[in-house]
């Protein structure tokens, strides 16, 4: 069994500032990085490191093929990131001082993901592989209905949220992993419970596991809902947190564990993220997280 994540891949321009720009401010940044990122990029790494036989499908452009490399780095399946005559999407990431962030996002080749690329992906997967979606590329709400009608599993990452997420067909997913932001944006409820309560009155078939920073983690389905509470570290950078809980989450599921013991290996991952610095790189190997929980 594979998963394919149908995901972005971004050149990360990372910025430490003492605070986030305010409107009509210039400020000089404390130091700079480019980095391999995008969430597809960094789910894809996170399955990967957590022991998951991970393929990957998304466009970049001439400037990019270094974001190629380092999934290969990590194990990932290449074979279906394209290489288009456009500009790899990016970020411009401000990190402040207590590890906060700031993320403003251009598309590039991540926004040019066709209908035929897409069917042309998902004809060489089977029944019961699963597909790890999010919300930075072209075409996802097609790519989620495609993946369902060939019979595979999918899990969704409705991250950044959108109005457009609104006309998604998200009762298909599998799995809807999401932060409090997207959590509101979906149900338009403000606190944690009454997200789950309308999620799960919504799309009873999906598990849904809401993200909640420093307050951890929920899971809920049509017969239980747990939580995980976040294990407590000094943040340095909290680019990939959300994307390495994503990828700990569904590769210990797909592996047969139960929520619970998915919630708390993605919350350790996710621990050891926020301590280092970057996106892709900050992600640990399953080695470091299981030493984390013994």
């Amino acid at each position: 069994m594979k998963v394919l994540v149908f995901g972005s891949l971004n050149i990360d321009h990372v910025y430490q500032v003492p605070h986030f720009l305010r409107p009509g401010e210039t400020m000089d940044s404390t130091a700079y990085s480019r980095n391999a990122g995008g969430k597809g990029l960094n789910q894809a790494i996170a399955l990967a490191r957590a022991g998951q036989d991970t393929a990957f499908a998304g466009a970049i452009g001439p400037d990019g093929l270094f974001l190629r490399d380092t999934l290969m780095e990590a194990g990932v399946d290449t074979r279906h990131v394209q290489v288009l005559a456009a500009a790899t999407g990016h970020a411009i990431i401000q990190v402040e001082a207590t590890g906060g962030n700031a993320i403003l996002l251009f598309g590039g080749t991540n926004r040019m993901i066709t209908r035929e690329m897409a069917q042309s992906v998902l004809s060489t997967f089977a029944a019961g592989d699963c597909v790890l979606l999010q919300n930075e590329i072209s075409c996802g709400k097609e790519i989620l209905q495609s993946a369902k009608e060939k019979g595979l599993r999918v899990a969704l990452n409705p991250s950044p949220a959108s109005p457009d997420l609104h006309a998604w067909p998200l009762e298909l997913a599998d799995w809807l992993i999401l932060n409090e932001v997207e959590g509101e944006d979906l149900t338009g409820a403000s606190q944690p419970q009454a997200m789950l309560d309308e999620l799960n009155r919504r799309f009873p078939h999906t598990a849904i596991v809401l993200t909640l920073g420093e307050n951890g983690a929920f899971y809920r389905d049509g017969h239980q809902q747990l939580h995980q509470p976040a294990i407590p570290v000094k943040a340095v950078d909290t680019t990939a947190a959300g994307d390495t809980f994503t990828g700990y989450f569904l590769a210990s599921v797909l592996a047969g564990k139960d929520p619970a013991f998915a919630l708390r290996i993605a919350a350790h991952a996710a621990a050891v993220a926020v301590t280092r610095p970057g996106a892709g790189a900050s992600i640990p190997t399953a080695t470091e997280v299981a030493q984390k929980i013994l």
